[in-house]
């Protein structure tokens, strides 16, 4: 957690070992890896190494967020070489407190190999505190057949968006 000082809230970073990876901690499966941040933080990430259904799944209490702000979910994740099998999209998925979800698919084999690349799960606007419960991100796919590889995942991020982050609560 830390607060974004410009806009004066609170932002998240759930780390790939703060998710639930189905699977990921059997080697046959995912391995995890040092990954160096541009400050010089070394952090670790979850390699796929090979795995017919995907999923990953985090939460976060957004009594922790700041009331009234709207917040973007972004996956940030990178596809090495050889990646393969993501010919099928994967669902993204955001369920708020109250059961209010977002959902869509996003296709990996357009993204760019071999560098970090963020994929926005959903926007909401951090309820007061009083109103505020568990909400649920996902990303995963279980209906191809095709055996996935070469995905990394770094986490989740939690933060305001950049462009109309204030929205006054009635």
């Amino acid at each position: 957690m830390w607060v974004n000082k410009k806009v004066d809230c609170n932002c998240f970073m759930l780390y790939a070992r703060a998710l639930s990876i189905t699977s990921g901690e059997d080697p046959r499966y995912w391995k995890w890896i040092q990954v160096q941040e541009s400050s010089g933080t070394m952090l670790e990430a979850a390699e796929l190494k090979s795995v017919r259904s995907l999923e990953v799944h985090g939460r976060l209490d957004t009594r922790k967020l700041t009331a009234g702000v709207l917040y973007e979910v972004r996956f940030h994740v990178m596809l090495k070489d050889p990646a393969q099998g993501w010919e099928v999209p994967v669902n993204v998925r955001l369920v708020l407190p109250g059961g209010k979800k977002q959902e869509h698919k996003e296709n990996l084999i357009s993204k760019m190999k071999g560098q970090w690349i963020e994929i926005p799960v959903g926007q909401f606007v951090a309820p007061a505190h009083v109103e505020g419960g568990e909400m649920e991100f996902s990303l995963y796919e279980i209906e191809g057949e095709a055996w996935k590889q070469g995905l990394v995942i770094k986490g989740v991020s939690i933060e305001p968006n950049p462009h109309d982050y204030r929205i006054p609560l009635e």
